[in-house]
């Protein structure tokens, strides 16, 4: 006999999967986002695993528990999460979210708030059914760190903040094709484990850039996430640091648009405003739900919460 069921939602926002778990969830009390993410943590990481990592999902999965906010004027609250733990911000999965629940009937069209654990969110679902996020105050805080990659000589690149860290590469040595994923995945790999060691632990997103394919686009990038899995949108936290980046050496004007082309050709649309010595970005993109499902968790399993490396 089952002994829990989850009820999800699946999405894709520009090709990147959000699985939104809308109930069966933890109960994680209440408090700031922030710390209900602890308890998550601390107490509940097998259920985590369980819904995006296999059999149920895989490692390109990216799961957001929606909680209930502390700010009343906000639509939710979200907790994202991946194959190995948990994400600051999600930008894509922000995207899918607010898709999510405009399929729910939750909200309409125009403004809405959401809490995440590094702040408030706005996003806005606009009449054609793009979503519009303005994301947390980024930042870079190294411009032009040269390291030692083992097999590849050196790598230059910033750290910035996007909602998470990253380290951006401007020119990738590897070129940015599809066909050379597997490439490319132990190439950022391998700058990611260099990063972390010259006093950039904080790093765990690595995004390669190089020139754009598709008509209308400014660059092409590939983005390896903290579990080895790449990403098949232009990711939204990454598309905000390299803004930041690009504000900070006057490349790209307050309000002027970005657009940033995946490694499968599906683009965001980006664009900043000034708050200080950071930016505030804004993200566009669109996501579609592709599945409303039931999971079942049996206790006699022995995969129940997931397969872990």
């Amino acid at each position: 006999m089952p002994t829990k069921t989850i009820r999800v939602i699946d999405s894709h926002t520009a090709g990147e999967p959000t699985r939104v778990i809308v109930s069966g969830g933890p109960d994680l009390g209440t408090g700031p986002i922030s710390e209900r993410l602890e308890r998550f943590r601390r107490d509940f990481d097998h259920f985590r695993s369980a819904v995006v990592n296999e059999p149920r999902g895989s490692d390109v999965v990216v799961g957001a528990l929606l909680c209930e906010p502390t700010d009343p004027t906000c639509a939710a609250g979200v907790i994202f999460f991946n194959n190995v733990g948990y994400l600051g911000m999600c930008g894509h999965g922000t995207i899918g979210v607010v898709e999510t629940l405009h399929h729910l009937g939750k909200i309409g069209k125009g403004v809405h708030r959401l809490e995440t654990p590094v702040g408030l969110v706005t996003a806005t679902l606009n009449e054609d059914q793009t979503v519009t996020v303005e994301n947390v105050e980024s930042h870079r805080t190294a411009k032009a760190v040269t390291i030692q990659v083992p097999g590849h000589g050196s790598v230059t690149g910033d750290v910035a903040w996007g909602g998470n860290w990253f380290f951006l590469v401007s020119e990738s040595a590897v070129p940015l094709k599809l066909g050379r994923v597997e490439e490319l995945t132990t190439f950022a790999w391998a700058i990611r484990q260099a990063v972390n060691a010259q006093g950039y632990p904080e790093v765990d997103h690595v995004e390669l850039f190089g020139p754009a394919i598709e008509p209308g686009a400014h660059s092409r990038n590939f983005v390896l996430c903290p579990g080895r899995a790449y990403d098949r949108s232009p990711c939204g936290t990454g598309t905000s640091a390299k803004l930041a980046c690009l504000a900070a050496d006057g490349k790209l004007q307050e309000g002027d648009v970005w657009v940033q082309e995946s490694i499968i050709g599906s683009t965001f649309r980006g664009s900043y405003r000034h708050q200080g010595s950071a930016v505030i970005p804004t993200i566009t993109g669109r996501a579609y739900v592709n599945a409303d499902s039931t999971q079942i968790l049996h206790e006699s399993d022995p995969f129940c919460w997931g397969i872990r490396g």
